[in-house]
């Protein structure tokens, strides 16, 4: 191993291992990382089936890809490399639609320019399991980082991701309702990989669309990646200035998506989840399971109810969302983070998808959007409100409320009784009036989030604040 490269540097989250470039994101520790996802392949595949690499618009991330298809090659796989940047969930759709081995995405996703990330996705398009991922990190500490040697490179191949991924997402949508509606939709490509996808498929689709940040900036022009209310206050003001049906994001890697309404509101995660639920049952009759993670919306329940459908509670992470869809015929599947995917699709979050479903929505119903999210959330009994609290804690701090906290939760919070304890992902306490709490350490930083839902304001201030209140108390005594 090369000075500076410690496999203990190398951390998976979530959705693999992401660190900053030039202090633990480095060539040796990626060429490491390539060989451990390496001896995961060699137990699962055989070698006739290419492995393809991918990556967003990071700095040096298409560097980092080809160092990676470098040490592939010399293991003896062979490589289908893209010909740029390009969006996770097209990349995961070509790993199935082209039997491959799997593929290597470079990406830190949303996360701030000094980021990059690899995760690995298998041949199923979705993200790993914990039992691939467990297996991948078990691999590294013995997994060399040594150069390639620089041989074998026919072995790689450039290709087009687009083409195959464009033609089947056509299938999933109406086109012809969309192109009929003529809808006027302005998009925020945040410098993501999305430029050149979700742009041309609005235009596929027969809408008037102004697209804004569509190339490549390694700084994301300063801010982040992600499709969220301070990085959309150009696109809100588009929208209500030129009295735009809606406006469109994805983030850096084009798996979550941004949506602001016809009024500039940027839209949460779990309303769309919403609309889009209905979407699928009322205007395209479609049926099967809903399934949300332990932090997303509890409306979600009361729509499934009402369909008659099965509603699934998984743990945070797509991947457990996803895995739920390969099990089982899913409707919609996402999480309050803003990722979503749906019967028929690939297991894998797909924000260019999400966003065209969204003006379709519109396209059927001929009405404005914040109209459609009134009535989608009248219909499931909202409306609810939510927070998530993000505390910044010392590690000893975090580490007593992770001792203490699960072994004597709360009897009642707000002066509301819990009626019941989760501890599927963190602590979840289910209010006797159907409100809801958890608590959830973050796995990579000294953090721990508590998400709120409940039928007021003023509650949700409430129990924010003695939530807050309650873990606080567990800091340690310094002297």
């Amino acid at each position: 191993m090369s000075a500076g490269s410690t496999s203990d540097e190398i951390k998976f989250g979530t959705d693999g291992w992401r660190g900053i470039i030039a202090r633990d994101f480095t060539f040796a520790n990626v060429r490491k990382v390539t060989r451990a996802i390496a001896a995961y392949l060699e137990t699962a595949y055989s070698k006739d089936r290419p492995v393809l690499v991918g990556y967003d618009p990071r700095f040096l991330a298409e560097d980092f890809a080809r160092t990676s298809a470098e040490v592939l090659v010399d293991l003896g796989w062979t490589v289908k490399m893209v010909d740029r940047d390009c969006p996770t969930p097209v990349i995961a759709y070509n790993a199935r639609h082209l039997n491959s081995a799997g593929a290597l995405m470079f990406t830190a996703s949303h996360n701030p320019a000094p980021y990059c990330g690899i995760k690995y996705i298998p041949d199923y398009a979705g993200p790993a399991t914990p039992e691939i991922t467990d297996t991948i990190v078990a691999n590294i500490a013995s997994a060399s980082d040594a150069p390639a040697s620089g041989q074998h490179l026919d072995k790689i191949s450039s290709f087009d991701p687009q083409p195959d991924y464009l033609q089947f997402l056509y299938t999933l949508l109406d086109v012809e309702t969309l192109r009929k509606a003529k809808l006027k939709v302005k998009y925020d490509a945040l410098y993501s990989t999305s430029r050149g996808y979700l742009d041309k498929v609005l235009e596929y689709c027969g809408c008037e669309v102004e697209s804004f940040h569509t190339w490549r900036d390694v700084l994301f022009g300063g801010g982040m990646p992600e499709p969220k209310g301070e990085m959309l206050v150009g696109l809100v003001e588009s929208v209500k200035k030129d009295n735009a049906d809606l406006g469109l994001a994805t983030d850096g890697d084009s798996d979550r998506f941004g949506i602001v309404d016809e009024r500039g509101n940027v839209l949460t995660p779990n309303t769309i989840l919403l609309l889009l639920a209905r979407h699928l049952i009322k205007n395209k009759g479609k049926k099967g399971a809903i399934v949300r993670t332990v932090a997303t919306t509890h409306l979600l329940d009361t729509l499934a109810e009402k369909y008659g459908l099965t509603l699934y509670e998984t743990a945070v992470g797509f991947k457990y969302v996803g895995e739920k869809m390969r099990e089982t015929e899913v409707l919609i599947g996402g999480e309050e983070s803003g990722g979503l995917s749906i019967i028929g699709h690939i297991p894998e979050k797909d924000g260019i998808l999400a966003d065209m479903l969204v003006a379709e929505a519109i396209a059927y119903e001929g009405k404005p959007l914040s109209q459609l999210v009134e009535e989608a959330i009248a219909e499931a009994g909202g409306p609810l409100y939510n927070t998530r609290l993000d505390l910044h804690l010392t590690e000893a701090h975090k580490a007593a409320v992770l001792a203490e906290f699960p072994q004597n939760p709360p009897s009642e919070v707000g002066g509301i009784a819990v009626k019941e304890v989760g501890r599927k992902d963190g602590i979840k306490l289910y209010l006797e009036d159907g409100g809801w709490i958890l608590l959830r350490p973050s796995g990579t930083e000294p953090l721990i989030r508590v998400y709120v839902e409940t039928d007021s304001e003023e509650k949700l201030s409430k129990i924010a604040a003695e939530m807050d209140e309650a873990i606080q108390k567990f800091a340690p005594v310094t002297a």
